[in-house]
């Protein structure tokens, strides 16, 4: 057998950005808090953590693509919250949120780890922010190291 790889959880290393969506800011700001009390427990230093809030979930991949960009980001973490209305208008945010940031990792070669909700009612987006479904903003900045260390390792 070759040989495996497998990313560490330990964060010591990494520079790490984070882009917010301001709209829906009470889910937002909740999964912020998890991704960066996540990071912090894994040795991410509170000076190696960027956030970048945009208006909303749709204007994240540019702002996600640029810091992937820089040299100086291991990984980036988007976090937003989209909650189906009444109109189609839910659904053109969200494919083009995910394939934007898919193309900001893809194009860059960095982790940009998609931290966004897609819910059918507000209380579907409360309990991923912390409450009965755990925390998504916590789970993408384990997905952030794990995966940038795993880049790390194979670039090595």
């Amino acid at each position: 057998m070759g040989k495996i790889v497998e990313g560490s959880l330990v964060g010591t290393d990494l520079k790490i950005g984070v882009v917010v969506a301001r709209f829906n800011e009470f889910i937002t700001g909740k999964l912020l808090e998890g991704a960066l009390g996540t990071l912090k427990q894994h040795g991410v230093k509170e000076d190696n953590v960027d956030v970048v809030w945009v208006p909303g979930a749709f204007e994240i991949p540019v702002i996600a693509r640029k810091m992937a960009a820089k040299a100086d980001y291991d990984a980036v973490i988007t976090l937003g919250a989209v909650i189906r209305g009444a109109t189609p208008h839910f659904d053109y945010v969200c494919n083009e949120a995910a394939k934007g940031i898919s193309n900001a990792a893809m194009q860059t070669g960095k982790p940009v780890i998609f931290g966004i909700l897609t819910t059918e009612t507000i209380e579907q987006a409360i309990e991923r922010a912390g409450t009965k479904a755990g925390n998504k903003g916590a789970d993408a900045a384990v997905a952030a190291i794990e995966t940038a260390n795993v880049v790390k390792e194979l670039d090595a």
